[in-house]
């Protein structure tokens, strides 16, 4: 299939907006990393690690908006999700420009979350509306390669207007970025979805595709362990900046190291894909778990020993990579393990697996991320014991599997 007579943009501009509305969620997530200190410092002296939950509220707001955008761009049409989350974005971005304390700033990054999600979860609707296919994997896999390269330069864009602006102007920015995309949706994007075609929003077909889900074993248990990878990466985020700034020191080199990190890790998809149709998903999975208790397992031996700084700051760095590289292994395929059983329900169980693995994992990383205490440990142990669980999950999965089939 290829875009209806009515689709105006040509192949170059549908990819652009497609990759900026899938990055919109890195772009609000990374690009707060510098900033954190310096809200701390202003909102919240008394714990600094508080500025930390900004990101995990963002995450959480982003995940409960999950659950909803699919079905109801299925039911309303993809042009008024996206518009609609775009207006709760811009308006809760410019709450937490004027806040003056950290609550409201927290309220309105959860709401922002919540207008983000219309982006992020009807921009993969628009490619399937509109291209089918090899097409669709085309399309999907350079949209993808544009998207990889936001976490890698968001930091330092985020560093930039803070010299500029101070850290509110990361908040306008975040308000012109959706901006662009509403009005560039608006004016060149015609309906992917035609009237025809919407299906009504039913919240009870939602709760009996949850039902069905948790009633699944592979499907329960790749949600399960979809849940501490997520909250794996999220601990990772929420105090590495505070790791470079308090432990080594490098806190105006951080954009710098965590691009850096960015790119290198983004190479597991290549990798991912070069070998998981030989190993198999739930393999793969297994063995990136197994690699990271290895890497957590060092890195906490590395931490009672009195190293030279830049070899103690190098082994941070090869493993603060061998996390975000992990993600890359697991993360994809275990959404397609879960969604390979739920193919007559394909559209819900996106939604709801992503709401859950989402939430869940915000709700697992925000208490752990305040319990920074100038030191690896905080972050390092409970990645080792998320890890370790993962993969007993995974062993578990492999025993029940040959067991039902």
């Amino acid at each position: 299939m290829t875009p209806t007579p009515q689709h105006a943009m040509s192949k170059a501009e549908f990819i652009s907006l497609v990759a900026m509305m899938m990055a919109t969620i890195a772009f609000s997530i990374d690009a707060m990393l510098p900033a954190l200190p310096e809200i701390g410092a202003q909102l919240s002296p008394g714990d600094i690690n508080r500025a930390q939950l900004i990101l995990t509220s963002f995450v959480l707001g982003m995940g409960l908006g999950t659950f909803f955008t699919g079905p109801l761009s299925d039911a309303f049409g993809r042009k008024p999700v996206i518009v609609a989350g775009a207006v709760i974005y811009i308006v809760s971005a410019a709450v937490a420009w004027a806040s003056s304390s950290l609550e409201l700033v927290l309220i309105a990054r959860v709401t922002m979350g919540l207008g983000a999600a219309g982006p992020r979860v009807v921009a993969l609707a628009i490619v399937r509306d509109l291209y089918s296919g090899r097409e669709m994997a085309r399309m999907m896999s350079i949209a993808m390669m544009i998207f990889t390269l936001v976490p890698a330069f968001a930091p330092m864009l985020g560093q930039g207007i803070i010299l500029f602006a101070g850290w509110r102007g990361i908040f306008a920015a975040f308000a012109l970025f959706a901006l662009v995309i509403s009005l560039w949706t608006m004016i060149r994007l015609p309906e992917p979805l035609a009237v025809e075609n919407r299906r009504p929003f039913r919240f009870p077909l939602m709760l009996a595709a949850v039902r069905e889900m948790i009633l699944h074993p592979t499907v329960r248990l790749s949600i399960l362990v979809q849940t501490f990878c997520l909250a794996t990466l999220f601990t990772m985020l929420t105090m590495v900046q505070q790791i470079y700034d308090v432990i080594f020191a490098r806190a105006d080199s951080f954009p710098f190291w965590f691009g850096f990190v960015a790119l290198m890790a983004g190479s597991a998809s290549v990798l991912n894909a070069a070998v998981v149709v030989r190993l198999g998903m739930r393999r793969m999975v297994t063995w990136s778990l197994a690699a990271q208790i290895l890497c957590s397992g060092l890195i906490l031996l590395f931490q009672g020993l009195s190293l030279p700084d830049t070899v103690a700051f190098g082994l941070f760095v090869a493993w603060q990579t061998s996390v975000f590289f992990m993600a890359g292994t697991t993360l994809g395929n275990l959404n397609a393990m879960a969604m390979e059983p739920m193919g007559h329900i394909a559209g819900m169980a996106a939604s709801v697996i992503g709401a859950i693995s989402t939430v869940c994992a915000a709700a697992i990383a925000a208490p752990i991320g305040l319990l920074f205490d100038g030191s690896l440990v905080p972050v390092a142990l409970p990645i080792l014991c998320m890890s370790l669980i993962s993969f007993g999950i995974m062993l578990h999965m492999a025993r029940v599997e040959k067991r039902l089939f």
